[in-house]
């Protein structure tokens, strides 16, 4: 695809406080999430540009014991080659990937996925994107195929979730853009965020 954008963004990644400093000094890759429900398939995720949301979430990890510390580093990502979700044209190639994806499977005799909502939730938001994350992975297959020299680096999208912001809304409270790094050479800097509000 052809990027009608510049392709340098800022991302945030929350995360325990031992792995994001080390991270930071060159220590260590961050870790590629690689779960069958991951929205955007597999890859090191980052918010666009919330550090806020980056903090919740690893605040969200702490309180279930995953993270002994919370913490937020911030990235400097060329998104490079990348599915963007936000436009119309990519949407294009991953609904076609989706049709692909279908007549494989029922050729196979196999179930087509389903997005789902985490365990005691509800509504329509389905945070669970085991659908999504099949057919985001098939389109890589697709790609990887098709031109193995061409492949995609990163993966961006936008989710609307968390209920109405205020009565009557067309705004969600907990809308977020998310980016998946797939190719870590994307990654062209790690840094520790200023201090924000409630950061």
């Amino acid at each position: 695809m052809s990027r009608l954008a510049t392709s340098f963004v800022l991302g945030y990644h929350g995360c325990d406080k031992k792995v994001g400093l080390e991270a930071i000094s060159g220590k260590i890759d961050l870790v590629k999430s690689d779960k069958a429900y991951d929205w955007l398939g597999t890859g090191a995720y980052f918010w666009e540009p919330d550090p806020k949301r980056a903090l919740e979430w690893a605040q969200y990890k702490a309180k279930k014991g995953h993270y002994k510390e919370a913490y937020v580093i911030g990235a400097v990502i060329d998104l490079r080659q990348c599915l963007d979700l936000v436009t119309a044209e990519d949407r294009d190639l991953l609904l076609l990937a989706y049709h692909s994806y279908v007549k494989i499977q029922k050729q196979a005799g196999l179930d087509i996925p389903k997005n789902k909502n985490a365990a005691g939730t509800y509504g329509a938001d389905k945070v669970l994107r085991f659908l999504d994350c099949a057919v985001i992975r098939h389109f890589h297959s697709m790609t990887q195929q098709e031109s193995p020299e061409n492949q995609y680096d990163t993966v961006r999208g936008m989710f609307t979730e968390g209920g109405e912001l205020y009565a009557g809304s067309g705004f969600q409270n907990r809308t977020h853009v998310q980016i998946a790094v797939r190719n870590s050479e994307c990654i062209l800097g790690l840094f520790t965020p200023r201090p924000y509000p409630d950061l």
